[in-house]
């Protein structure tokens, strides 16, 4: 099976050091360790947002640092979806009109139907039936983070980056956020996601520790497991966490 996003020898001002890791189809896959170790540096440059120095990153059959900036974000807006921790929502437009928003700007005015049709389907399905035209200050933050979800996934990307997704929320909140996104996974969805939370982190397939900007070291989940917390809790104490 080819994965849907190759990292080799990635490397970035001081911050990251010869990053290599594979995310494999329908893979969830955690990024961890210590403020400042470089776990967001990593989101961004594999995603695009930054240009590493050196390195490769691969999506599907395409070499994303090989791109200029106006390609990568054509590539970004078709193929990829982004949750993070401040939503980055536009006050004033409504949940439906934040949604469609990016759906607009890759398939065009004409296909604004379309796409209205589409969020509302995502809207109905992420539990948000009904708030289609409440303000984004109107609803909790747990509402609000998955109609983000929902605006990730309103071109069909083939995969998801999500930076702290539960950061800035409680923790019932968090919980239904992350049952979305494993709900999405399990349906196929490749997602890299960065997190602190050992939580969160416990209902991923993998976790890789990231420290002084290199993988330290990964650790494999498996879904039945039922003590997936204890031993994420026991494996980041052995990593001095």
């Amino acid at each position: 099976m080819k994965p849907v996003l190759q990292v080799r020898d990635l490397c970035r001002n001081r911050i990251l050091h010869n990053i290599s890791f594979d995310l494999m189809p329908g893979e969830l896959l955690a990024v961890m360790g210590p403020s400042g170790s470089g776990k967001s540096t990593l989101l961004y440059n594999t995603a695009g947002l930054d240009q590493a120095d050196a390195g490769e990153v691969r999506l599907q059959d395409t070499v994303l640092t090989a791109l200029s900036d106006d390609h990568k974000a054509r590539l970004r807006l078709e193929k990829m979806g982004f949750v993070f921790q401040q939503m980055n929502t536009i006050p004033g437009l409504s949940l439906e009109e934040n949604i469609v928003l990016p759906g607009i700007q890759a398939q065009g005015k004409r296909q604004k139907a379309k796409v209205k049709e589409k969020a509302r389907r995502l809207m109905k399905e992420l539990g948000l039936e009904g708030l289609e035209n409440r303000q984004v200050q109107q609803v909790s933050g747990g509402q609000l983070q998955r109609a983000c979800i929902c605006r990730s996934l309103i071109n069909d990307p083939v995969i998801l980056f999500a930076d702290e997704p539960t950061g800035a929320l409680n923790r019932q909140a968090a919980q239904e956020v992350m049952d979305t996104l494993v709900n999405l996974n399990r349906q196929g969805m490749s997602i890299l996601m960065v997190t602190h939370d050992s939580k969160t982190a416990s209902r991923c397939d993998r976790i890789l520790y990231l420290q002084d900007g290199e993988i330290k070291d990964q650790l494999y989940l498996e879904r039945a497991d039922a003590d997936r917390e204890q031993r994420v809790n026991d494996w980041l104490m052995q990593r001095g966490w």
